[in-house]
């Protein structure tokens, strides 16, 4: 995986803790969000922004984090015709984002890479969603199973020119095989050792997302549910730092 710290591409292995991990700001009001920002401080520099805080004035708060120098994980999953995934796409380049999620279909995904084109937006096709196993998507309609797939999916936005996938970190090793070293990994889903699944059903702890292959974990609830936020976030990025084979910095 090659970011850097402006979102741009660089040596996975020069990467720090820091820029890997994403806490998601999964709140319903701003000022509960910017209730975590600061409590975080320069411990965290990658935010998420999704669905919840999005519609809550969580837009504009994302222009100001990023304004102030954080980057942002826009995570709006878009999938819609051609020409309107594009428009909101030269929109977000403006907004000053890192990066953006869209649905993994390949009319999308191929639309959305031609309206980035030469800005620092990195976009993540969604594969299969955290919350969701094989029954679910027996449900949904689909004949085969998550993992089968998450890898057509990943196969797809590669060949597309997407700038990473968003996987459970259980498929970021096979992931990792099909996209090569230079596309992120993101993995939500990602739990301590001990901690509360919720509604999450493919879940890993930082350490073994890490050596899996993921190059950025999305964490929320462990560190904006924590009695102490900064202290679980450092405990995490103790942890990446850990598999890493770096001091954490």
């Amino acid at each position: 995986m090659r970011l850097d710290s402006d979102g741009n591409m660089a040596g996975n292995d020069a990467m720090t803790a820091r820029e890997r991990l994403i806490v998601g700001l999964d709140l319903p009001t701003v000022k509960q969000a910017e209730s975590i920002v600061t409590a975080l401080g320069d411990e965290v520099i990658f935010y998420k922004i999704g669905h919840q805080l999005a519609f809550a004035g969580g837009l504009e708060f994302a222009r100001e984090l990023a304004a102030s120098g954080k980057k942002i994980f826009l995570d709006m999953k878009l999938l819609d015709i051609d020409n309107t995934v594009a428009s909101g796409v030269e929109n977000i380049v403006k907004m000053g984002m890192t990066m953006l999620t869209l649905h993994a279909y390949p009319k999308a995904m191929r639309a959305a890479v031609k309206a980035a084109e030469g800005s620092g937006l990195t976009l993540l096709g969604v594969t299969v969603l955290t919350s969701m196993d094989d029954a679910d998507l027996a449900e949904a309609g689909y004949a085969g199973d998550a993992r089968s797939l998450v890898l057509k999916r990943a196969e797809q936005a590669r060949q597309a020119g997407m700038g990473g996938i968003v996987c459970s970190a259980e498929e970021s090793a096979a992931v990792r095989e099909i996209v090569g070293p230079d596309m992120a990994v993101v993995t939500p889903g990602i739990r301590p050792a001990g901690a509360d699944a919720g509604d999450q059903k493919r879940v890993m702890t930082p350490f073994d997302a890490i050596k899996a292959g993921s190059s950025h974990l999305v964490v929320g609830r462990p560190i904006v549910k924590a009695t102490d936020p900064a202290a679980a976030a450092r405990a995490i990025l103790a942890e990446m730092a850990d598999a890493m084979g770096q001091t954490r910095s």
